[in-house]
């Protein structure tokens, strides 16, 4: 079987691999910290992959909001003018 793909947010994660860790208190689903126990996982690495993705999330969610206005003007010219390059498209 071979290794799923690389994801932008394995890449994140990998570049803050030398960040300084900083130990903190968590308090997590008691059931769901059992068996990430029994399947041998780790659960700071587990626990920092979850923020990494909300992270990113809300990052990208706030940066919709944040170019709202210029997204919408961009889609709005390319309903008016199409797409401007699409005289080369070969599809």
């Amino acid at each position: 079987m071979s290794d799923p793909p690389v994801t932008r947010l394995d890449l994140m994660i990998a570049a803050r691999e030398s960040a300084p860790r900083r130990a903190t208190n968590v308090t997590l689903n008691a059931s769901l910290l059992d068996e990430a126990r029994e399947l041998g996982i780790n659960i700071s690495r587990a626990c920092e992959r979850g923020i990494a993705m909300q992270v990113a999330m809300e990052r990208a969610a706030r940066w919709r909001v944040e170019n709202k206005e210029a997204i919408e003007a961009s889609n709005a010219y390319v309903e008016r003018h199409g797409l401007p390059l699409a005289r080369f498209r070969q599809f």
